[in-house]
C-alpha cells in the first residue's frame, strides 16, 4: 500500500520553514566506500533524503546501492530515474519526473504509461515531479539523453510559466535542474521568481558547489538543495553544507 510520508514531510518542513538536504547517489559511480561514509552522515542527521539514479546507468549497480542504504541507514531512499529501468522496488519512494521544460512526448508522458501498473502494484511512494532543465553554461547528460533543450538562464518568465503549467496539472513538486557537473547553478532570480508563483516544494539542483551558492539557493525559495558531484570528491563537504541550511530560512 503506498502512503505520502515523504510528501508530508516535505511539506511539513516547508510549512515550518525548514530547508532540506538530499544527497543524489549516481551507482555507476558509487562504491561500497563512498555509501559507508554517506550512510554514517546520515545517522549524524547530516542528510535528509538519499535520490538514487542518473540519465545514463552502464553497471548493474542499482540494486546493490539502494540494498546498502536501507541495511545501513533510515532515511527515505528516493529513486531518480533517468528512465523505465531504474524502477526498484526496494527504495522508499521514487520521483515520477515529467520532463516539463521539454517537449519530448516520450518523457512527459509516454515512459510514464510504460511503468504505471507496476507502480501502482508497489509499494513505492509516487512523488509526480515537474522536471525542469535550465541551461548550465555547457551540455548536460541529461539534456544529451533526453534530447531536449533546458530553459535559457535568462529567461526567468518561462521558468514560471512552466512551472505554474506542472502545477495547474496536478504535480506535487517542482524540480530546476542545471545537471550534474554543471558550470552554473540555477540563477537566483530564477529561484525565487518560480517560488513566488508557486506553492508545490521547489527542488533545486546542479552546480551548487560551494556553501555560500547553496545558502544563496536556499535564500531564494528552494525547499530542497540536491548535492552529487562535489561530494563524491569531498565527503567534507556535506558537515559544512547540511549545519549551514539546516539552519537557513527563506526571505521570500
Amino acid at each position: 500500500m503506498q502512503n505520502n510520508k515523504i510528501f508530508t514531510d516535505w511539506l511539513n518542513k516547508k510549512k515550518s520553514n525548514k530547508k532540506s538536504l538530499a544527497v543524489l547517489i549516481d551507482p555507476d559511480k558509487s562504491n561500497e566506500k563512498h555509501l559507508s561514509v554517506l550512510c554514517a552522515k546520515a545517522k549524524n542527521q547530516l542528510i535528509d533524503y538519499f535520490f538514487v539514479g542518473g540519465s545514463l546507468l552502464t553497471t548493474n549497480n542499482l540494486d546493490l546501492v539502494i540494498s546498502y542504504l536501507k541495511i545501513n541507514s533510515d532515511i527515505p531512499v528516493v529513486l531518480f530515474p533517468g528512465n523505465t529501468m531504474q524502477v526498484n522496488l526496494k527504495a522508499d519512494g521514487i520521483l515520477f519526473l515529467s520532463l516539463i521544460s521539454g517537449r519530448n512526448s516520450e518523457l512527459l508522458i509516454g515512459k510514464h504509461v510504460e511503468v504505471a501498473p507496476l507502480l501502482h502494484s508497489s509499494s513505492l511512494e509516487i512523488i509526480s515531479t515537474g522536471y525542469m532543465l535550465i541551461e548550465s553554461g555547457k551540455p548536460t547528460s541529461v539534456a544529451y539523453i533526453s534530447n531536449t533543450n533546458p530553459i535559457p538562464s535568462n529567461k526567468a518568465e518561462i521558468a514560471v510559466s512552466t512551472a505554474l503549467a506542472g502545477e495547474m496539472l496536478g504535480l506535487k513538486s517542482i524540480y530546476l535542474e542545471a545537471g550534474s557537473g554543471a558550470e552554473r547553478s540555477v540563477p537566483l532570480e530564477m529561484v525565487a521568481a518560480v517560488k513566488s508563483k508557486t506553492s508545490a516544494p521547489l527542488i533545486v539542483g546542479g552546480g551548487i558547489n560551494t556553501v555560500e551558492k547553496a545558502l544563496e539557493i536556499c535564500k531564494s525559495g528552494a525547499d530542497i538543495i540536491v548535492i552529487g558531484t562535489k561530494i563524491e570528491r569531498d565527503h567534507s563537504f556535506i558537515d559544512k553544507l547540511a549545519k549551514a541550511i539546516h539552519q537557513e530560512k527563506s526571505i521570500i
